[in-house]
């Protein structure tokens, strides 16, 4: 993979107007790469891919469904007055196989963020929809409350085990990532009652984390935009420095990865200290950060993390919802990290998002004293209706048979690595990228004015969204993310070389196109 156009300075101004025209000239440029030509070819050769237009039936009954959609559908994280009055576009998405996803107008798009970093096995598996087919035929659901079971729920149970290793004892199922951390904060305070510490209750997450959007997961959740006009954070939940090294301020600037970890670990003790270690019940944190910004910890950080948990009897939350199922290229990112959880949650990569459904796994020193509350004061008052369903164990057996037998997680971590060689070739030297980071099939792209400064962009320029806009014109989906000008990847674990490339090519021609936008606007200098 060469350098992205700006980053070799060679195409920079050039390739303006008509689709047929930039593409002859790309195809005529010395530098022209293969990933480009390929790009462009395919944009020719599929109408419904917009640069060829869109056939005006199929555009309408698009239209109709959307207009109807802005009626009666309360979207999340939207803009709700602007989508129910027409002012923000929509989308109907009605199939995807492989990588791809196809809307209504029949325009297909690379989905290289996975949904929401969870359709790790990719779309059209029908594999997991017989698995849930034949399920229902036999049990659609029914309860598992007071001891009853079913046995998708059993094997998937015990299979969720055997990946997460030793020292784990039970799972306890829910429907998202977001009610499995509330159950976490809700056993935690159950530990600690049982235990005879009424006031060991507060939960320390960190700067930029997500752990959901309920009052406890979204409290958890360490971004403004799930706190403002909510009254979140809850008054037991603390922030501590997030692990993110490219924004160290301006008294760690010197510092070495290793430096700044142990850092990380002297506020995290501070905080613990200031709130009073008998008051400190637990540390909730994602093995890579996700939504604030796919931030890979430091060198260090993890055990320089735990050793302090360790001094005050802090019980570790891992927050594996993103890492876990062979994202990072291990089973768990605590696996790669050395993380050695008392409680881990996990969701999305269960089943590639086929059905809902997440789950709590609990250690043996939380599980012990668990049991010993159910003796002293009856059975545990904790339950959702649709807890362990049977469809979606069924639909999680499924998918983890596909992500061994296949040996995803493998191709996470060396078609992963791949991915993160391409963008850091694609994108070195490149004028408003100030970092390339990630870990297997993870990644982004952090877009600064002045890469030697690290100071972001004006946030009302909106640089971020406005280069996941163009690369949606270049048939690519990939996330914005919420806090700074970040272009998020998380791409299914089947995406082979090729596709990587194709995801590399398409993103280049988005970042060069914002950039020649700044550039005229006075923003950058040439």
């Amino acid at each position: 993979m060469r350098k992205c156009a700006f980053a070799t300075r060679k195409l920079c101004f050039a390739y303006q107007g008509p689709p047929c025209l930039v593409r002859a000239r790309l195809l005529a440029e010395e530098g022209a790469t293969a990933e480009i030509q390929r790009a462009y070819s395919i944009q020719e050769n599929h109408p419904g891919t917009r640069v060829g237009g869109i056939q005006e039936n199929d555009m309408s009954l698009h239209k109709d469904l959307i207009d109807r959609d802005r009626k009666v559908t309360f979207h999340a994280s939207t803009h709700l007055k602007d989508y129910a009055h027409g002012e923000a576009a929509g989308r109907v998405i009605t199939g995807g196989k492989g990588i791809n996803i196809v809307d209504k107008d029949g325009r297909e798009f690379i989905d290289a963020f996975a949904g929401l970093y969870c359709v790790n096995i990719g779309y059209g598996r029908t594999e997991v929809a017989e698995a849930i087919y034949q399920q229902a035929l036999e049990l659609s659901y029914y309860h598992t409350y007071v001891g009853h079971a079913n046995e998708p729920q059993i094997a998937l149970s015990e299979k969720i085990l055997e990946l997460a290793g030793p020292g784990m004892s039970k799972v306890y199922y829910g429907m998202s990532g977001s009610d499995a951390n509330e159950t976490q904060l809700k056993l935690v305070r159950y530990y600690n009652n049982v235990l005879g510490r009424p006031q060991k209750k507060k939960v320390i997450s960190r700067m930029r984390g997500y752990h959901g959007s309920g009052i406890a997961s979204g409290s958890l959740t360490g971004l403004r935009a799930f706190h403002d006009q909510f009254d979140l954070p809850i008054e037991t939940i603390r922030h501590t420095e997030a692990p993110y090294y490219y924004h160290r301020g301006p008294e760690q600037e010197g510092m070495s990865e290793r430096e700044f970890s142990r850092y990380c670990a002297e506020q995290l003790e501070a905080m613990i200290l200031a709130e009073g270690p008998e008051t400190v019940a637990a540390f909730i944190g994602e093995p890579v950060l996700g939504t604030g910004g796919i931030v890979p910890p430091p060198e260090g950080y993890w055990a320089a993390i735990q050793e302090v948990l360790a001094k005050y009897d802090v019980l570790l939350i891992a927050d594996e919802v993103v890492c876990g199922f062979g994202r990072i290229g291990a089973d768990f990112g605590s696996h790669h990290y050395g993380i050695k959880p008392d409680l881990i949650t996990v969701a999305k990569g269960l089943t590639s998002a086929y059905q809902p459904l997440s789950a709590v796994i609990v250690g043996e020193r939380v599980w012990d004293v668990l049991e010993k509350g159910t003796c002293e004061h009856g059975p545990i008052g904790h339950g959702w209706t649709y807890s362990g369903h049977a469809l979606g164990c069924a639909a999680g057996l499924a998918n983890l048979a596909i992500i061994e037998q296949e040996g995803l997680t493998r191709n996470a971590a060396e078609t992963g690595a791949y991915l993160q060689q391409q963008l850091r070739t694609a994108f070195a030297d490149h004028p408003i990228v100030g970092e390339v980071r990630g870990v297997g099939m993870l990644a982004a792209l952090e877009f600064v004015p002045d890469p030697a400064r690290r100071e972001p962009f004006d946030p009302k320029i909106k640089v971020g969204p406005r280069i996941a806009a163009a690369a949606l014109d270049e048939n690519l989906i990939a996330r914005a993310m919420p806090q700074g000008d970040i272009l998020g990847f998380a791409p299914p674990l089947i995406a082979t070389r090729d596709e990587v490339d194709d995801i590399v090519a398409r993103t280049c021609r988005a970042v060069d196109r914002v950039t020649n936008e700044l550039t005229r606007a006075g923003t950058l200098t040439a």
